[in-house]
């Protein structure tokens, strides 16, 4: 028994409510410069009819405790805001982990850089899921009007998995400052009056509104804007999981257009036939030079000495059949020689038109990561494995298609004698793609994302995504994530580059 009563804790630390860092802050910065390891404190929340029987001494949060010395050591920044978030989670072991892991900052001060410790992963775990959550909510609160007038009001109601209503609060007071609204959940409410914000108990679905007049609108107008060939129902039930839809007026919706989907997307198809818009075939006329007569071939580029030589040869090129429904030739840029060269995939609807590479939203994002990662975008070449814009028509928009390996070979011979005339000493392979043009076969861009490898001409090739992938990612946290590791890879090429 005597073992059992020393390893229990010695004094228990009361916060005020379920999301109080400020007093979980003050209590744990005293017991951490008093030295109390953390199986020695327990943590509670002020009328938790669970908290621990057989407990020490009880402390509330704003005490200070006995024999806390003034004494501090800093924290690092990525703790601190790690702590803001794991806060507003739901297990109740919370505090305690948070507790841990700040006692072990003081003898491991690099303690977050470690990925692979326990404490750190499930703490960034932990705040993963909670701004899931908190992304959840504000995609899904859906609020019903009641009352009529200067009187009216609007009331939602949403089942958060975390305590996140007070933290997520401000976004809704942003976005609807004009109009007086409630928030009801399960572990508290939010309340907007125009003026004040008032964060109060959890409430109960009979408590909310069960429709309004505007939901037969809504319905509509969700049906009107479904379409059924852009229909993916995995990626649709990652980002909108079936627990949320009962809450959702159109989602009484989904299950019947997911079943008529792959009817109507066929009917869309007959009724809609696909052609480039207008101004595509008076480009397309002025960069395709009809061959000479009787030659059915054109000039391929190998006596070309400059970059300009090469490009207006690539105009004519007919390697492959890409080029009959593109609307130009899309060649690389930059300076030559240049100590390196990225590539990616091919040109898109945006480069396709203005003719030249990387001027989309993919090429506006690896600008601005080339910015973070301290490269300078003028010193550097850009292009694509494959220079013609490769689509499948849907209306009236061109959806990008990847190139298929006959179509890479066919437009390595370009790529071949841009290297040449460039001389680079590293090549940024941007995808799976523009790795495989410049190593000659397919290779696990997942597997292989930040190594090097060297071709047998010496040319060092850099592996990583491309910046489209990161424009693909629904989930923000996701993306945000992402966006750090591309930056990373960017930042790994500046060293490369000396």
């Amino acid at each position: 028994m005597a073992a059992i009563a020393r390893s229990l804790p010695r004094m228990t630390v009361k916060l005020a409510g379920q999301t109080d860092l400020d007093g979980w802050r003050t209590a744990a910065r005293a017991l951490a410069m008093k030295g109390v390891p953390a199986d020695q404190v327990g943590w509670t929340i002020a009328g938790n009819a669970s908290a621990d029987l057989f407990a020490g001494t009880d402390h509330a949060a704003s005490e200070a405790l006995p024999g806390a010395d003034s004494t501090t050591f800093t924290v690092p920044r990525a703790f601190v805001e790690l702590a803001e978030t794991v806060v507003c989670h739901r297990d109740p072991e919370r505090f305690a982990l948070l507790y841990r892991v700040l006692y072990r900052l003081r003898e491991e001060p690099h303690l977050m850089k470690i990925g692979s410790d326990t404490d750190v992963r499930r703490l960034e775990a932990m705040a993963k899921s909670v701004r899931r959550d908190i992304h959840k909510m504000r995609a899904f609160v859906r609020f019903r009007r009641i009352g009529g007038g200067p009187d009216d009001r609007h009331v939602a109601w949403f089942e958060p998995d975390h305590f996140i209503v007070e933290a997520n609060a401000p976004f809704f007071v942003r976005r609807f400052t004009g109009m007086r609204w409630t928030i009801l959940t399960p572990l508290a409410s939010a309340d907007w009056d125009g003026t004040r914000l008032t964060i109060g108990p959890g409430a109960t679905k009979t408590d909310a509104p069960s429709e309004d007049d505007a939901e037969t609108l809504w319905r509509t107008y969700f049906a009107s804007i479904f379409n059924p060939a852009r229909l993916k129902v995995k990626a649709m039930q990652a980002e909108m999981p079936k627990r949320y839809w009962r809450n959702l007026p159109e989602a009484s919706l989904i299950p019947d257009m997911i079943r008529g989907a792959e009817e109507k997307a066929r009917e869309m198809v007959e009724k809609q036939p696909s052609e480039p818009a207008p101004h595509h075939a008076k480009i397309q006329a002025r960069h395709w030079p009809a061959p000479p007569a009787g030659d059915s071939t054109t000039q391929d580029g190998a006596d070309a000495r400059t970059l300009a030589e090469l490009s207006r040869t690539a105009e004519s090129c007919r390697r492959c059949d890409l080029w009959r429904d593109a609307t130009q030739t899309v060649f690389g840029e930059g300076p030559a020689p240049a100590r390196v060269v990225f590539v990616g995939e091919q040109p898109g609807d945006h480069e396709d038109i203005a003719g030249k590479p990387f001027v989309g939203p993919a090429g506006r994002l690896l600008d601005g990561v080339l910015v973070e990662a301290g490269v300078d975008r003028d010193a550097v070449y850009v292009t694509n494995a494959v220079k013609h814009f490769k689509f499948e028509p849907r209306g009236k928009r061109r959806i990008h298609a990847r190139p298929n390996a006959g179509e890479v070979k066919a437009c390595r011979w370009w790529l071949d004698h841009e290297l040449a005339l460039i001389r680079p000493d590293l090549a940024v392979a941007l995808g799976a793609t523009a790795a495989q043009s410049l190593l000659g076969k397919p290779v696990a861009i997942t597997k292989l994302r930040g190594q090097v490898i060297v071709r047998d001409d010496g040319l060092r090739v850099f592996l990583t995504v491309h910046p489209s992938y990161l424009l693909r990612i629904p989930d923000p946290a996701d993306r945000d994530a992402e966006h750090g590791r591309f930056l990373a890879d960017m930042k790994a090429v500046k060293a490369l580059m000396g």
